[in-house]
């Protein structure tokens, strides 16, 4: 373990920067939003809101239970098949709905 005035390597001080500052979890939710927008439509994106991925599921806020329960019970299998194809690397296993009403307005 280097002591506190040991030169620390720029890649070591750069990733530190970018998880202290919280630059690559914004990237992440941008390109996480933007994948969605691409799969849901935009229809659906406009009414749905991406939170993130915990424990292999995307978290999306949905603005009416009408639209959650489309999502939930017809268009599961569908998304998740469009997310899996175009961005094996990120292993969703599943979609988490909760209503938001708040989306949209």
């Amino acid at each position: 373990m280097p002591a506190e005035n040991d030169p620390v390597h720029v890649s070591a001080a750069l990733s530190e920067l970018i998880q202290r500052r919280g630059f690559a979890r914004t990237l992440g939710q941008t390109q996480l939003r933007t994948l969605w927008a691409e799969v849901a439509g935009p229809a659906v994106a406009k009414q749905t809101r991406v939170v993130g991925i915990n424990r292999g599921a995307l978290q999306v806020e949905v603005a009416s239970s009408a639209l959650l329960s489309e999502l939930a019970s017809f268009q599961r299998r569908n998304l998740l098949k469009a997310l899996s194809d175009r961005q094996p690397e990120l292993k969703i296993k599943d979609l988490k709905f909760r209503l938001n009403s708040g989306i949209g307005k």
